[in-house]
This record gives structure tokens, sequence and C-alpha cells, in this order.
């Protein structure tokens, strides 16, 4: 399963306005723990996608979501429901880290 990419263009509509909550993983090419984060984020949306979606956000070519979101490090994640941010993970280390942050979400 490949995430799906948002942008700027996109985000409102795919994250703000979606029907059920959105885990959004702010990331970027050139980023090596986010590289190894990956797959976990990856495998929690394939096990958990009828609960929540996942998509990701590359900073470098989307800054003004990052800014908008106070995204200062990453590895960062937020989980956005009924269009607002209720959780975030910054530098998440492991899945049962994320799951636990998840978990009412679940």
């Amino acid at each position: 399963m490949q995430l799906a990419d948002v942008t700027t263009d996109s985000f409102d509509n795919t994250v703000l306005d979606a029907d059920k909550p959105v885990l959004v993983d702010f990331w970027a090419p050139w980023c090596g723990p986010c590289k190894q984060l990956s797959p976990i984020v990856t495998g929690i949306a394939e096990e958990h996608q009828d609960k929540i979606a996942v998509v990701q956000v590359d900073i470098d070519a989307n800054p003004d979501i990052a800014v908008r979101y106070s995204v200062l490090s990453i590895p960062t994640l937020i989980l956005f429901s009924a269009g607002r941010p209720v959780a975030t993970l910054t530098a998440p280390r492991n899945r049962a880290t994320i799951l636990k942050a998840l978990s009412s979400w679940l």
C-alpha cells in the first residue's frame, strides 16, 4: 500500500473535510528517521483503513502546511478528527507508541 501524498491544494479536502479521522505523516525525502517510520505507518494504514485514513505531506514541497500546524521537526504525525488536530506525535520511535496515541480512534 502506498500512502497518498497530500499537497497544499488537496489538504483541506482530503484531511479537514474527511468523514473519518486522518493521520498525517509529515516527512521529507532526505529524512532518515522518516524512512524508518514509513513501513510502520503504512502497516497501521493497512490494518486500520476502516477506521482511519493515513496520508503523507512532504514538508519540502508543502512548507505552508507544516507552518500552519507548527511542525518544527520530522517525522511528526498529527491525527485530525472533524477537521481539527487532536493528537500530535513528534519523532515517534515505534508502532506501540503510535497505536497507544491513536487508541481512542481505532
